[in-house]
């Protein structure tokens, strides 16, 4: 299997985009579906974030919005880690002998994702009509910063594909375990658990 870095990028970019003008949903195939499922919650996150800061639709909403983030952010971490037991079985990384990389790919294409989004949203205020000409050329200065942030990104995912194939840098897929969602690891949940029965 071929893992290239910037035609997964591309891929996030014209999804964002997509998403945007029509209901969002997944459509790819292995390995591509993995990432269109971990952009498509990165997606969702984004937006209940936003909802999660307005002050005028009442307390449940808001609660409700932060329930739907625990939710998007460890399926958002589910699928990353999918994508990189994936890679781990196609590239078979080496356990010992060369550098290891910090990040895992997955991590990597999660930011990647973020970063999509965040151009786009960035852009959308650089042409925002009622914008001031002081707030559009602020934004453009980020957005500029930003694509440079997400080019750099997408060359060290590649450089790392490259150096994984060719046995000179190797990474290790621990795998997170996000205790907040788990209701055997978190004290406020089960501390304050109903007791089997009522009692």
């Amino acid at each position: 299997m071929k893992f290239d870095a910037p035609e997964l990028a591309a891929r996030q970019t014209e999804l964002t985009a997509r998403w945007h003008q029509a209901a969002p949903a997944s459509s790819g195939e292995g390995f591509l579906r993995l990432l269109e499922e971990n952009h498509l919650r990165n997606f969702s996150l984004w937006h209940e974030e936003d909802i999660a800061r307005r002050d005028d639709l009442g307390f449940e909403r808001v609660c409700q919005a932060k329930r739907n983030i625990d939710r998007f952010n460890q399926e958002r971490n589910n699928f990353a880690e999918e994508m990189d037991k994936v890679i781990v079985a196609a590239l078979n990384p080496p356990l010992s002998g060369c550098p290891r990389n910090s990040e895992t790919p997955g991590m990597m294409i999660d930011r990647l994702s973020i970063l999509a989004l965040k151009e786009y949203h960035m852009h959308e205020e650089t042409v925002r009509p009622e914008a001031s000409a002081a707030h559009k050329a602020k934004c453009a200065e980020k957005l500029a910063r930003i694509r440079q942030q997400r080019a750099d990104l997408t060359g060290c995912l590649a450089d790392l594909f490259a150096d994984v194939i060719a046995r000179r840098r190797t990474f290790s897929a621990y795998f997170q375990f996000k205790m907040y969602n788990d209701p055997a690891l978190n004290p406020q949940l089960y501390r304050h658990a109903p007791k089997p029965g009522g009692a």
